[in-house]
């Protein structure tokens, strides 16, 4: 077992538990990975500010908890690949049939899905943009989430959790830190409508293992995380989800979510 370490503040007290701020990085594996002794002065101290200002982007919310399900197939079961991390893509959007997890909260009309779906983009953030993460990604995010379904942006409100995670090979300590199993947001945080992952590092270049898979009828669906790469759908039970193992490496990513219920929006951070 691995141990995904995630790094926010408390905005209220932390939802459902919560894993562990982790300080350092396990020893990677395998041949593939980088070496840091080849990185250059200058892509050190940028990855460097990346992390410092992705850790302050969390500040404003709380960590929680995965809700941990019995895992669905294995890791080499049917496997389509929705985004290989070697290509570039302006927009990639695959409708699905939404669930009825949003029927048993209240409905906020222009906002709460009807339209259901995922999508990925390497259009909203440069690679270059990535490593020096500024403040406007949310509005971005949020811009292009409600561009894809076709809502008002308006109508959103950044909720909690929204977190920084880095997830290595160590250990995992609790069932808190077991990150790999498959989980529904909107059954795990009632306030999650929309969710939206950007990734801060690349699949078998910063870490292996570790892609985004939705767990369909059928055959999975991977993303392969690229840095400025960002991932959305909507929360609900068409879009069951988990993270494959992390076998060696870094894996570092920003989870920002989305609610239509202005009661459970929080601010963004103030960045100092």
């Amino acid at each position: 077992m691995m141990a995904a370490q995630r790094r926010a503040a408390a905005a209220g007290g932390p939802e459902r538990g919560g894993a562990a701020a982790g300080p350092g990085a396990g020893p990677g594996r395998g041949g593939r990975r980088r070496s840091s002794t080849k990185r250059s002065r200058g892509q050190q101290e940028s990855r460097q500010r990346l992390m410092k200002v992705a850790f302050l982007l969390s500040s404003a919310a709380a960590v929680g908890g995965l809700l941990g399900w019995s895992c669905l197939g294995s890791e080499d079961g049917l496997t389509e690949v929705l985004a290989h991390r070697s290509e570039s893509l302006q927009d990639k959007f695959i409708e699905v049939p939404c669930s009825e997890d949003y029927n048993s909260h209240k409905r906020f009309e222009g906002c709460t899905p009807r339209k259901c779906g995922r999508g990925v983009t390497d259009a909203v953030i440069t690679r270059e943009e990535a490593e020096r993460i500024r403040s406007d990604v949310r509005q971005r995010i949020q811009q292009r989430i409600a561009q894809a379904f076709g809502i008002s942006s308006a109508s959103m409100y950044l909720t909690k959790p929204t977190f920084f995670s880095r997830i290595n090979s160590t250990e995992a300590k609790t069932t808190h830190d077991e990150y790999w199993h498959p989980h529904v947001d909107k059954v795990t945080y009632g306030s999650f409508d929309y969710t939206s992952l950007l990734y801060l590092s690349d699949y078998a270049e910063d870490f292996g293992g570790g892609r985004f898979v939705f767990m369909d009828a059928g055959s999975n669906k991977t993303i392969e995380p690229r840095a400025g790469r960002v991932s959305f759908f909507t929360s609900g039970s068409e879009n069951l989800h988990r993270v494959e193992k992390v076998h060696w490496g870094t894996r570092y990513a920003i989870t920002i979510s989305f609610t239509c219920n202005p009661d459970h929006g929080i601010g963004d951070p103030v960045l100092m």
